[in-house]
Protein backbone atom coordinates (compact mmCIF):
# COMPACT_ATOMS: atom_id res chain seq x y z
CA UNK A 1 0.00 0.00 0.00
CA UNK A 2 1.59 3.56 -1.26
CA UNK A 3 1.51 5.85 1.53
CA UNK A 4 0.48 9.19 0.58
CA UNK A 5 1.59 13.00 2.07
CA UNK A 6 0.26 16.40 0.79
CA UNK A 7 2.67 18.86 1.37
CA UNK A 8 1.63 22.59 1.57
CA UNK A 9 3.30 25.64 2.90
CA UNK A 10 0.49 26.27 5.72
CA UNK A 11 -1.97 24.09 6.99
CA UNK A 12 -5.01 27.15 6.16
CA UNK A 13 -3.70 26.69 2.47
CA UNK A 14 -5.84 23.44 2.31
CA UNK A 15 -9.26 25.27 4.11
CA UNK A 16 -11.14 25.41 0.80
CA UNK A 17 -10.89 21.16 1.05
CA UNK A 18 -12.04 18.77 3.00
CA UNK A 19 -9.79 17.56 5.88
CA UNK A 20 -6.89 15.29 4.96
CA UNK A 21 -5.23 13.23 7.42
CA UNK A 22 -2.52 12.70 4.27
CA UNK A 23 -2.21 16.65 5.08
CA UNK A 24 1.56 17.76 6.16
CA UNK A 25 2.82 21.46 6.44
CA UNK A 26 6.55 21.68 4.59
CA UNK A 27 8.40 22.83 7.87
CA UNK A 28 6.52 19.18 9.35
CA UNK A 29 7.66 17.18 6.09
CA UNK A 30 11.61 19.20 6.18
CA UNK A 31 12.14 18.49 9.77
CA UNK A 32 11.11 15.17 10.05
CA UNK A 33 14.41 13.56 9.05
CA UNK A 34 15.30 10.86 6.71
CA UNK A 35 13.93 7.11 7.92
CA UNK A 36 13.41 4.33 6.46
CA UNK A 37 9.56 3.52 5.20
CA UNK A 38 8.06 -0.04 5.20
CA UNK A 39 5.86 1.21 2.49
CA UNK A 40 6.82 3.59 -0.83
CA UNK A 41 6.04 6.79 -0.35
CA UNK A 42 4.56 9.25 -2.66
CA UNK A 43 4.27 13.51 -2.13
CA UNK A 44 2.15 15.61 -3.77
CA UNK A 45 3.95 19.30 -3.15
CA UNK A 46 1.32 21.82 -3.14
CA UNK A 47 3.77 24.44 -2.07
CA UNK A 48 3.07 28.03 -3.00
CA UNK A 49 6.03 28.27 -5.18
CA UNK A 50 8.63 26.34 -6.13
CA UNK A 51 11.91 29.27 -6.50
CA UNK A 52 15.26 27.57 -5.67
CA UNK A 53 15.85 26.95 -1.95
CA UNK A 54 12.38 27.83 -1.06
CA UNK A 55 9.89 25.22 0.82
CA UNK A 56 8.74 24.11 -2.49
CA UNK A 57 11.68 23.27 -4.06
CA UNK A 58 13.67 21.72 -0.62
CA UNK A 59 10.47 19.76 -0.19
CA UNK A 60 11.24 18.14 -3.67
CA UNK A 61 14.63 17.67 -3.23
CA UNK A 62 14.39 16.08 0.20
CA UNK A 63 11.69 14.14 -1.15
CA UNK A 64 14.18 12.60 -4.09
CA UNK A 65 16.63 12.18 -1.34
CA UNK A 66 14.47 9.97 0.51
CA UNK A 67 13.35 7.88 -1.98
CA UNK A 68 9.73 9.04 -2.23
CA UNK A 69 8.06 10.09 -5.39
CA UNK A 70 7.09 13.70 -5.52
CA UNK A 71 5.28 15.41 -8.35
CA UNK A 72 6.72 18.07 -9.23
CA UNK A 73 10.03 16.38 -9.91
CA UNK A 74 13.40 18.44 -8.95
CA UNK A 75 13.62 17.93 -12.81
CA UNK A 76 10.18 19.64 -13.52
CA UNK A 77 10.71 22.57 -10.96
CA UNK A 78 13.66 23.08 -13.13
CA UNK A 79 12.53 23.04 -16.27
CA UNK A 80 9.38 24.97 -15.65
CA UNK A 81 11.91 27.52 -14.24
CA UNK A 82 13.67 28.73 -17.71
CA UNK A 83 11.09 29.51 -20.79
CA UNK A 84 14.58 28.55 -23.12
CA UNK A 85 14.06 24.62 -21.74
CA UNK A 86 10.47 24.25 -21.48
CA UNK A 87 10.08 25.74 -25.07
CA UNK A 88 12.20 23.44 -26.12
CA UNK A 89 9.33 20.41 -25.22
CA UNK A 90 6.42 22.50 -26.68
CA UNK A 91 6.87 21.62 -30.55
CA UNK A 92 4.52 18.71 -30.61
CA UNK A 93 2.28 20.06 -27.88
CA UNK A 94 1.97 23.71 -30.67
CA UNK A 95 1.19 21.27 -33.40
CA UNK A 96 -1.38 19.62 -31.34
CA UNK A 97 -2.90 23.10 -30.29
CA UNK A 98 -3.16 24.22 -33.70
CA UNK A 99 -4.70 21.60 -35.05
CA UNK A 100 -7.15 21.19 -32.34
CA UNK A 101 -7.70 24.94 -33.43
CA UNK A 102 -8.28 23.94 -37.16
CA UNK A 103 -10.91 21.66 -36.09
CA UNK A 104 -13.27 22.87 -33.42
CA UNK A 105 -14.91 25.86 -33.86
CA UNK A 106 -15.65 26.60 -29.99
CA UNK A 107 -11.61 27.12 -29.49
CA UNK A 108 -11.10 28.96 -32.73
CA UNK A 109 -13.36 31.41 -31.46
CA UNK A 110 -12.50 31.70 -27.85
CA UNK A 111 -8.74 32.23 -28.98
CA UNK A 112 -9.30 34.82 -31.53
CA UNK A 113 -12.27 36.69 -29.40
CA UNK A 114 -9.46 37.08 -26.20
CA UNK A 115 -6.11 36.85 -28.36
CA UNK A 116 -4.30 35.87 -25.39
CA UNK A 117 -6.37 32.83 -23.84
CA UNK A 118 -5.12 32.24 -20.17
CA UNK A 119 -5.78 28.39 -19.24
CA UNK A 120 -5.54 26.54 -15.30
CA UNK A 121 -4.68 23.01 -15.37
CA UNK A 122 -5.35 20.73 -12.07
CA UNK A 123 -3.44 17.62 -12.61
CA UNK A 124 -3.92 18.06 -16.12
CA UNK A 125 -7.42 18.48 -16.03
CA UNK A 126 -8.99 21.64 -17.37
CA UNK A 127 -12.42 23.85 -16.92
CA UNK A 128 -11.73 24.59 -20.69
CA UNK A 129 -13.18 21.28 -22.22
CA UNK A 130 -11.47 21.93 -25.97
CA UNK A 131 -8.48 21.64 -24.82
CA UNK A 132 -8.96 18.69 -22.47
CA UNK A 133 -6.56 16.89 -24.44
CA UNK A 134 -3.97 19.29 -24.62
CA UNK A 135 -3.86 19.43 -21.21
CA UNK A 136 -3.39 16.25 -20.78
CA UNK A 137 -0.30 16.28 -23.10
CA UNK A 138 1.21 19.04 -21.29
CA UNK A 139 0.40 17.77 -17.72
CA UNK A 140 2.92 15.14 -19.23
CA UNK A 141 5.46 16.64 -20.38
CA UNK A 142 5.06 18.79 -17.39
CA UNK A 143 3.75 17.02 -14.27
CA UNK A 144 3.10 19.64 -11.72
CA UNK A 145 -0.12 19.66 -9.84
CA UNK A 146 -1.04 23.68 -10.92
CA UNK A 147 -0.01 24.96 -14.36
CA UNK A 148 -1.16 28.43 -15.53
CA UNK A 149 -0.58 28.58 -18.87
CA UNK A 150 -1.02 31.59 -21.88
CA UNK A 151 -1.71 31.02 -25.51
CA UNK A 152 -0.54 33.61 -27.80
CA UNK A 153 -1.47 33.58 -31.87
CA UNK A 154 1.93 34.10 -33.38
CA UNK A 155 2.72 35.36 -37.10
CA UNK A 156 1.42 32.12 -38.72
CA UNK A 157 -0.10 29.88 -35.78
CA UNK A 158 -0.86 29.88 -31.90
CA UNK A 159 1.28 28.54 -29.85
CA UNK A 160 1.77 28.32 -25.81
CA UNK A 161 3.51 31.19 -24.84
CA UNK A 162 4.00 30.45 -21.23
CA UNK A 163 3.68 27.33 -18.78
CA UNK A 164 4.01 28.69 -14.65
CA UNK A 165 3.30 26.56 -11.52
CA UNK A 166 0.35 27.62 -9.91
CA UNK A 167 -0.61 27.53 -5.99
CA UNK A 168 -3.91 27.00 -3.92
CA UNK A 169 -4.19 30.53 -3.12
CA UNK A 170 -4.57 31.16 -6.88
CA UNK A 171 -7.89 29.25 -7.71
CA UNK A 172 -10.74 30.52 -7.89
CA UNK A 173 -13.91 29.01 -6.27
CA UNK A 174 -14.66 26.53 -9.98
CA UNK A 175 -11.16 26.02 -9.66
CA UNK A 176 -10.90 24.90 -6.06
CA UNK A 177 -14.13 22.66 -7.53
CA UNK A 178 -11.86 21.14 -10.50
CA UNK A 179 -8.83 20.34 -8.48
CA UNK A 180 -10.99 18.73 -5.37
CA UNK A 181 -12.17 16.27 -8.14
CA UNK A 182 -8.61 15.97 -10.19
CA UNK A 183 -6.19 15.44 -7.19
CA UNK A 184 -9.16 12.76 -5.69
CA UNK A 185 -8.84 11.32 -9.75
CA UNK A 186 -5.12 11.21 -9.67
CA UNK A 187 -4.03 9.91 -6.38
CA UNK A 188 -6.60 6.95 -7.27
CA UNK A 189 -5.44 6.61 -10.63
CA UNK A 190 -2.33 6.91 -10.63
CA UNK A 191 -0.30 6.01 -7.13
CA UNK A 192 -3.09 2.99 -6.11
CA UNK A 193 -2.46 -0.01 -8.34
CA UNK A 194 -5.19 -2.18 -8.71
CA UNK A 195 -5.60 -4.83 -6.15
CA UNK A 196 -5.94 -7.88 -8.76
CA UNK A 197 -2.03 -7.06 -9.50
CA UNK A 198 -0.98 -7.47 -5.68
CA UNK A 199 -0.15 -11.10 -6.56
CA UNK A 200 2.79 -10.11 -8.60
CA UNK A 201 5.55 -8.94 -7.17
CA UNK A 202 6.47 -6.61 -9.23
CA UNK A 203 5.04 -4.64 -12.39
CA UNK A 204 6.27 -3.76 -15.94
CA UNK A 205 5.55 -1.66 -18.81
CA UNK A 206 5.96 -2.49 -21.98
CA UNK A 207 5.82 0.21 -24.41
CA UNK A 208 4.67 -0.56 -27.95
CA UNK A 209 3.22 1.15 -30.90
CA UNK A 210 0.62 -0.87 -32.27
CA UNK A 211 0.75 0.85 -35.44
CA UNK A 212 4.36 0.54 -36.21
CA UNK A 213 5.05 -1.06 -39.49
CA UNK A 214 8.62 -2.39 -38.51
CA UNK A 215 8.42 -2.95 -34.52
CA UNK A 216 11.30 -4.30 -32.83
CA UNK A 217 8.89 -7.37 -31.97
CA UNK A 218 5.48 -8.83 -33.42
CA UNK A 219 2.85 -9.69 -31.29
CA UNK A 220 3.69 -13.28 -30.58
CA UNK A 221 6.87 -11.75 -29.52
CA UNK A 222 5.14 -9.61 -27.19
CA UNK A 223 2.91 -12.79 -25.98
CA UNK A 224 5.88 -14.61 -25.21
CA UNK A 225 7.46 -11.71 -23.12
CA UNK A 226 4.23 -11.45 -20.94
CA UNK A 227 4.22 -14.96 -20.05
CA UNK A 228 8.00 -15.35 -18.83
CA UNK A 229 7.29 -12.23 -16.76
CA UNK A 230 4.18 -13.57 -15.19
CA UNK A 231 5.94 -16.93 -14.65
CA UNK A 232 8.61 -15.03 -12.68
CA UNK A 233 6.06 -13.07 -10.46
CA UNK A 234 5.95 -9.59 -12.54
CA UNK A 235 2.84 -8.08 -13.89
CA UNK A 236 3.68 -7.53 -17.42
CA UNK A 237 1.33 -4.75 -19.19
CA UNK A 238 1.58 -3.03 -22.88
CA UNK A 239 1.49 1.05 -22.62
CA UNK A 240 1.27 3.66 -25.46
CA UNK A 241 2.91 6.86 -25.99
CA UNK A 242 -0.16 8.55 -23.96
CA UNK A 243 0.30 6.73 -21.02
CA UNK A 244 3.90 8.73 -19.87
CA UNK A 245 1.89 10.03 -16.90
CA UNK A 246 1.22 6.77 -15.68
CA UNK A 247 4.69 5.12 -15.97
CA UNK A 248 5.40 5.77 -11.36
CA UNK A 249 3.18 2.83 -11.57
CA UNK A 250 5.77 0.27 -12.68
CA UNK A 251 9.14 -0.96 -11.25
CA UNK A 252 10.19 -1.62 -15.30
CA UNK A 253 10.30 -0.32 -18.74
CA UNK A 254 10.97 -2.55 -21.54
CA UNK A 255 10.97 -0.15 -24.66
CA UNK A 256 9.58 -2.34 -27.84
CA UNK A 257 9.22 0.57 -30.26
CA UNK A 258 11.96 2.08 -32.87
CA UNK A 259 13.76 4.35 -30.41
CA UNK A 260 14.66 7.81 -31.56
CA UNK A 261 16.55 10.76 -29.78
CA UNK A 262 13.66 12.98 -31.34
CA UNK A 263 10.50 11.13 -30.44
CA UNK A 264 8.65 10.03 -26.61
CA UNK A 265 10.55 6.89 -26.40
CA UNK A 266 13.67 8.81 -25.91
CA UNK A 267 11.21 10.81 -23.31
CA UNK A 268 9.83 7.66 -22.02
CA UNK A 269 13.09 6.46 -20.90
CA UNK A 270 14.42 9.68 -19.14
CA UNK A 271 11.37 9.64 -17.11
CA UNK A 272 11.78 5.95 -16.41
CA UNK A 273 15.11 6.66 -15.25
CA UNK A 274 14.08 9.29 -13.31
CA UNK A 275 11.50 7.40 -11.39
CA UNK A 276 13.68 4.54 -10.36
CA UNK A 277 12.33 2.24 -12.94
CA UNK A 278 14.70 -0.68 -14.48
CA UNK A 279 14.48 0.64 -17.99
CA UNK A 280 15.58 -1.32 -21.34
CA UNK A 281 17.09 0.37 -23.12
CA UNK A 282 18.16 3.49 -20.91
CA UNK A 283 18.26 6.86 -22.32
CA UNK A 284 22.36 6.79 -22.29
CA UNK A 285 21.88 3.59 -24.71
CA UNK A 286 19.16 5.26 -26.84
CA UNK A 287 21.68 8.05 -27.06
CA UNK A 288 25.04 6.35 -27.98
CA UNK A 289 23.06 4.08 -30.30
CA UNK A 290 20.83 6.01 -32.42
CA UNK A 291 23.32 8.40 -33.73
CA UNK A 292 25.89 6.65 -35.91
CA UNK A 293 28.67 9.43 -35.93
CA UNK A 294 28.76 9.51 -32.05
CA UNK A 295 28.87 5.22 -32.39
CA UNK A 296 31.81 5.97 -35.24
CA UNK A 297 33.89 8.16 -33.10
CA UNK A 298 33.53 5.68 -29.74
CA UNK A 299 34.06 2.80 -31.72
CA UNK A 300 37.23 4.58 -33.52
CA UNK A 301 38.61 5.91 -30.30
CA UNK A 302 38.74 2.51 -28.71
CA UNK A 303 40.19 0.27 -31.64
CA UNK A 304 36.92 -1.64 -32.41
CA UNK A 305 37.05 -2.82 -35.73
CA UNK A 306 34.64 -0.92 -38.31
CA UNK A 307 34.50 -0.49 -42.43
CA UNK A 308 36.70 2.75 -43.09
CA UNK A 309 34.26 6.04 -42.42
CA UNK A 310 34.83 9.50 -42.97
CA UNK A 311 32.54 12.32 -41.86
CA UNK A 312 31.49 15.18 -44.55
CA UNK A 313 29.74 17.93 -43.52
CA UNK A 314 27.06 20.59 -44.97
CA UNK A 315 29.12 23.71 -44.96
CA UNK A 316 32.25 22.30 -46.07
CA UNK A 317 31.72 21.64 -49.94
CA UNK A 318 35.43 21.98 -51.05
CA UNK A 319 36.67 19.13 -48.64
CA UNK A 320 33.43 17.13 -49.80
CA UNK A 321 34.75 17.25 -53.24
CA UNK A 322 38.21 16.52 -52.07
CA UNK A 323 37.05 13.44 -50.56
CA UNK A 324 34.69 12.95 -53.57
CA UNK A 325 37.67 12.72 -56.32
CA UNK A 326 40.07 10.92 -53.78
CA UNK A 327 38.36 7.52 -52.65
CA UNK A 328 37.27 4.35 -54.34
CA UNK A 329 33.78 3.24 -55.35
CA UNK A 330 31.47 1.55 -54.42
CA UNK A 331 30.80 3.33 -50.99
CA UNK A 332 27.65 3.56 -48.86
CA UNK A 333 26.47 6.66 -47.35
CA UNK A 334 24.52 7.06 -44.00
CA UNK A 335 22.14 9.35 -42.54
CA UNK A 336 23.31 9.30 -38.56
CA UNK A 337 19.70 8.30 -37.21
CA UNK A 338 18.69 5.91 -39.80
CA UNK A 339 16.94 2.89 -39.11
CA UNK A 340 16.27 -0.95 -40.62
CA UNK A 341 18.69 0.22 -43.45
CA UNK A 342 16.72 3.56 -44.08
CA UNK A 343 18.64 6.51 -44.75
CA UNK A 344 21.50 4.36 -45.84
CA UNK A 345 22.72 4.75 -50.04
CA UNK A 346 25.03 3.40 -52.15
CA UNK A 347 26.88 5.06 -54.52
CA UNK A 348 29.52 4.49 -57.42
CA UNK A 349 31.05 7.32 -58.18
CA UNK A 350 32.35 11.28 -56.96
CA UNK A 351 29.47 12.59 -58.50
CA UNK A 352 26.89 10.64 -57.07
CA UNK A 353 28.58 10.96 -53.84
CA UNK A 354 28.25 14.30 -53.68
CA UNK A 355 24.54 14.37 -55.31
CA UNK A 356 23.18 11.91 -52.59
CA UNK A 357 25.15 14.43 -49.78
CA UNK A 358 23.42 16.81 -50.85
CA UNK A 359 19.75 14.97 -50.60
CA UNK A 360 21.16 13.86 -47.04
CA UNK A 361 22.36 17.14 -45.99
CA UNK A 362 18.58 18.40 -45.96
CA UNK A 363 17.89 16.02 -42.26
CA UNK A 364 21.23 16.16 -40.97
CA UNK A 365 24.64 18.61 -41.30
CA UNK A 366 26.75 15.55 -40.94
CA UNK A 367 26.74 12.61 -43.33
CA UNK A 368 28.80 9.33 -43.03
CA UNK A 369 30.44 7.32 -45.88
CA UNK A 370 31.59 4.21 -45.40
CA UNK A 371 33.68 1.89 -47.52
CA UNK A 372 31.48 -0.58 -48.81
CA UNK A 373 32.00 -4.28 -47.99
CA UNK A 374 29.40 -6.66 -49.57
CA UNK A 375 29.01 -10.20 -48.13
CA UNK A 376 26.06 -12.37 -48.26
CA UNK A 377 24.78 -11.67 -44.89
CA UNK A 378 25.45 -10.03 -41.44
CA UNK A 379 26.03 -11.26 -38.48
CA UNK A 380 23.62 -10.38 -35.46
CA UNK A 381 24.60 -10.97 -31.89
CA UNK A 382 22.07 -10.29 -29.33
CA UNK A 383 23.92 -8.79 -26.08
CA UNK A 384 22.33 -8.70 -22.34
CA UNK A 385 24.51 -7.37 -19.49
CA UNK A 386 27.73 -8.23 -21.49
CA UNK A 387 26.73 -11.59 -21.93
CA UNK A 388 26.37 -13.15 -25.62
CA UNK A 389 22.41 -13.89 -25.41
CA UNK A 390 21.30 -15.10 -29.50
CA UNK A 391 23.07 -15.01 -32.81
CA UNK A 392 21.53 -14.66 -36.35
CA UNK A 393 22.45 -14.33 -39.56
CA UNK A 394 20.53 -11.66 -41.59
CA UNK A 395 20.66 -12.76 -45.46
CA UNK A 396 20.91 -9.92 -48.21
CA UNK A 397 17.45 -9.84 -50.24
CA UNK A 398 17.26 -11.15 -53.28
CA UNK A 399 19.15 -9.39 -55.74
CA UNK A 400 20.20 -6.84 -53.41
CA UNK A 401 23.45 -5.20 -50.97
CA UNK A 402 21.01 -5.06 -48.14
CA UNK A 403 18.79 -6.95 -45.35
CA UNK A 404 16.03 -4.90 -45.94
CA UNK A 405 14.84 -3.42 -49.73
CA UNK A 406 12.50 -0.79 -50.23
CA UNK A 407 12.76 0.08 -53.63
CA UNK A 408 9.78 -1.47 -54.65
CA UNK A 409 7.63 0.40 -52.47
CA UNK A 410 6.61 -2.62 -50.00
CA UNK A 411 9.53 -3.66 -47.68
CA UNK A 412 11.17 -6.59 -48.24
CA UNK A 413 13.96 -8.67 -46.30
CA UNK A 414 15.99 -11.00 -46.87
CA UNK A 415 16.13 -15.24 -45.41
CA UNK A 416 17.59 -15.68 -42.05
CA UNK A 417 19.47 -18.05 -39.83
CA UNK A 418 19.65 -18.49 -36.32
CA UNK A 419 22.54 -20.48 -34.57
CA UNK A 420 23.61 -21.39 -30.57
CA UNK A 421 26.18 -18.50 -29.54
CA UNK A 422 28.43 -21.53 -29.47
CA UNK A 423 28.85 -21.89 -32.95
CA UNK A 424 29.82 -18.43 -33.94
CA UNK A 425 33.15 -18.18 -34.69
CA UNK A 426 34.80 -16.52 -31.29
CA UNK A 427 35.92 -13.21 -33.06
CA UNK A 428 32.30 -12.20 -34.10
CA UNK A 429 31.58 -12.83 -30.33
CA UNK A 430 34.70 -11.29 -29.30
CA UNK A 431 34.16 -8.00 -31.20
CA UNK A 432 30.51 -7.44 -30.47
CA UNK A 433 30.95 -8.04 -27.11
CA UNK A 434 33.92 -4.87 -27.22
CA UNK A 435 31.73 -2.41 -28.65
CA UNK A 436 28.97 -3.10 -26.57
CA UNK A 437 31.01 -2.74 -23.29
CA UNK A 438 31.56 0.83 -24.30
CA UNK A 439 27.78 1.34 -24.45
CA UNK A 440 26.74 0.13 -21.42
CA UNK A 441 25.08 -3.13 -19.73
CA UNK A 442 21.93 -3.37 -21.32
CA UNK A 443 19.66 -5.10 -24.42
CA UNK A 444 21.98 -4.38 -27.25
CA UNK A 445 21.77 -5.85 -30.62
CA UNK A 446 25.56 -5.98 -33.17
CA UNK A 447 26.17 -6.02 -36.79
CA UNK A 448 28.75 -7.08 -37.91
CA UNK A 449 30.30 -7.81 -41.23
CA UNK A 450 32.88 -11.22 -41.91
CA UNK A 451 35.32 -11.19 -44.57
CA UNK A 452 37.79 -14.25 -43.73
CA UNK A 453 39.32 -13.37 -40.61
CA UNK A 454 38.37 -9.97 -41.15
CA UNK A 455 35.39 -9.06 -38.68
CA UNK A 456 34.20 -5.42 -38.22
CA UNK A 457 31.29 -3.75 -36.50
CA UNK A 458 28.49 -2.15 -38.85
CA UNK A 459 26.27 -0.62 -35.81
CA UNK A 460 25.50 -0.98 -32.70
CA UNK A 461 21.54 -1.42 -32.07
CA UNK A 462 19.76 -0.52 -28.60
CA UNK A 463 16.14 -1.90 -28.48
CA UNK A 464 17.27 -4.73 -31.25
CA UNK A 465 14.10 -6.67 -32.88
CA UNK A 466 13.01 -10.21 -30.82
CA UNK A 467 10.70 -11.31 -33.43
CA UNK A 468 8.55 -15.04 -32.58
CA UNK A 469 10.22 -17.65 -34.99
CA UNK A 470 13.34 -15.40 -35.99
CA UNK A 471 15.91 -14.60 -33.08
CA UNK A 472 13.93 -17.19 -30.86
CA UNK A 473 14.56 -20.00 -32.82
CA UNK A 474 17.15 -21.49 -31.41
CA UNK A 475 16.62 -20.80 -27.38
CA UNK A 476 12.46 -20.33 -28.04
CA UNK A 477 10.82 -19.74 -24.54
CA UNK A 478 13.69 -19.56 -22.90
CA UNK A 479 14.75 -16.48 -24.81
CA UNK A 480 12.03 -14.95 -23.36
CA UNK A 481 12.37 -15.99 -19.77
CA UNK A 482 16.36 -15.02 -19.63
CA UNK A 483 15.39 -11.30 -20.68
CA UNK A 484 12.49 -11.17 -17.63
CA UNK A 485 14.78 -12.35 -15.53
CA UNK A 486 17.52 -9.68 -15.19
CA UNK A 487 14.75 -7.30 -15.15
CA UNK A 488 13.60 -9.50 -12.06
CA UNK A 489 17.09 -9.15 -10.84
CA UNK A 490 17.67 -5.97 -11.14
CA UNK A 491 14.48 -4.93 -9.66
CA UNK A 492 15.17 -7.12 -6.55
CA UNK A 493 18.51 -4.80 -6.73
CA UNK A 494 16.80 -1.75 -6.57
CA UNK A 495 13.52 -2.56 -3.70
CA UNK A 496 17.25 -3.78 -1.57
CA UNK A 497 19.24 -0.48 -2.42
CA UNK A 498 21.55 -2.88 -4.68
CA UNK A 499 23.42 -2.07 -7.62
CA UNK A 500 22.90 -5.04 -10.79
Amino acid sequence: MTKLKIIVDKTEDWQAFYPAEQLMSAHEYLTQGSRKERTQVQIINLCRHYRYLSNGYYTSLLAEARGHKVIPSIQTINDLGRKSIYSLSMKDVNLSLNKLVAKNAQLREQLEADRRLKVTLCFGQTLFAPLQELARQIFEQFPCPILHLTFRQGEASWEIETVKPGSLKQLNSAEEDLFAAAIDAFSRKLWRKPSARRKYRYDLAILVDREEKLPPSDPLAIKRFIRAGRQLGIDVSLIGKRDFGHLAEYDGLFIRETTSISNHTYRFAKKAEREGLVVFDDPASILRCCNKVYLSDLLAANDVAMPETHLIYKDHRRELKQLAQSLSYPRVLKIPDGAFSQGVVKVNSPEELIHQADVYFKQSAIVLVQAFMYTEYDWRIGILNNKPLYACKYMMTRGHWQIYNYSSGDTESGDFETLPIHEVPAKVVKTALKATRLIGDGLYGVDLKQNGDQVVVIEVNDNPSIDAGVEDLYLKESLYRMIMEEFLRRMEGRRLGIGH
